[in-house]
């Protein structure tokens, strides 16, 4: 048990350094990233109101490209903080951690919405700003 817990922590901290640091923007990203993915998922097995979906219901496949899709984030945070480190920069990866956490920030209340939770306009406004302070605009 200690042997896995200690192997799981080392590859934890790995995966952090190489992400830049388990600053309070990686944080943030990764729980964004976690509630989107936990709140796509309950709304297609609960409400079947998935967008991803052609009748709103779970589908595994979808699923597993959200999976995908996250991974995919972190591995532009990836290349975003190895571009900082090359250029001697240090906001390509914070634009870049923002951008996409103002993205699943607004996918969330997205979810939320198709859930029938009113969201406040404070909330959706943050989110928008956060994605401007990106400097980038979703295609």
């Amino acid at each position: 048990y200690y042997g896995t817990l200690a192997a799981l922590s080392a590859a934890g901290s790995a995966v952090a350094n190489l992400l830049g640091g388990w600053d309070a923007a990686l944080q943030t990203l990764c729980i964004m990233m976690a509630a989107d993915y936990l709140t796509g998922v309950v709304c297609a097995l609960v409400w079947k109101k998935s967008p991803k979906t052609t009748d709103g219901a779970y589908e595994s496949k979808a699923s597993i490209k959200g999976l995908f899709r996250k991974a995919g984030i972190l591995l532009a945070v990836l290349v975003a903080y190895q571009l900082d480190a090359l250029s001697g920069t240090d906001f390509i990866r914070t634009s870049t951690i923002l951008f996409f956490t103002a993205n699943d920030g607004l996918s969330v209340l997205e979810n939320l919405g198709l859930m029938g939770l009113p969201i406040p306009q404070a909330v959706k406004n943050a989110f928008e700003v956060l994605r401007d302070k990106s400097g980038t605009k979703e295609k």
